[in-house]
């Protein structure tokens, strides 16, 4: 959908417009489209490829770049002059997100603390929301920094 919402305005993104209002208007108008409750995602590997990929053909066109050139992508960046911040914003998005729910006691908090009631599914377990969150912490102090907003900021 958000390759859609690009090619409609095509003219526009590559057209002779100033290149940082470009970049305003991509990160306004396309990824609003293409990170559209992102907060609420179970990114995986195969995900993390497929969005870096969207936002360097997202560069790659603004900036008039053919596939077939020899050019890498680090190099598409610098003519940009951009980074690679989609997934920094889904993260950080995420991170807000799962602080306000570990801040309250709700059915969500019951569901991310593995609080419902049945049997589990048979084979392995599923990827969960907060995998991502945890790389280096466990779940008690990524609970205890959300209880504190100054720190979980």
């Amino acid at each position: 959908m958000a390759k859609k919402v690009f090619k409609d305005k095509r003219k526009l993104f590559t057209g002779k417009m100033n290149l940082e209002l470009k970049k305003r208007i991509v990160k306004c108008l396309v990824w609003s489209v293409a990170t559209y409750a992102a907060e609420t995602w179970t990114v995986r590997e195969v995900d993390r490829k497929k969005i870096e990929a969207f936002e360097m053909w997202i560069w790659r066109r603004m900036g008039k770049i053919s596939w077939r050139d020899k050019i890498t992508n680090d190099d598409v960046l610098k003519r940009v002059n951009e980074e690679r911040s989609l997934l920094k914003e889904i993260w950080h998005w995420k991170h807000r997100w799962i602080g306000h729910v570990l801040r309250h006691d709700s059915f969500l908090r019951g569901i991310f603390e593995g609080r419902m009631l049945g049997k589990r599914t048979r084979g392995r377990r599923q990827m969960q929301m907060l995998h991502d969150l945890i790389v280096n912490s466990d779940y008690v102090t990524l609970k205890q920094t959300a209880a504190e907003r100054t720190m979980w900021r």
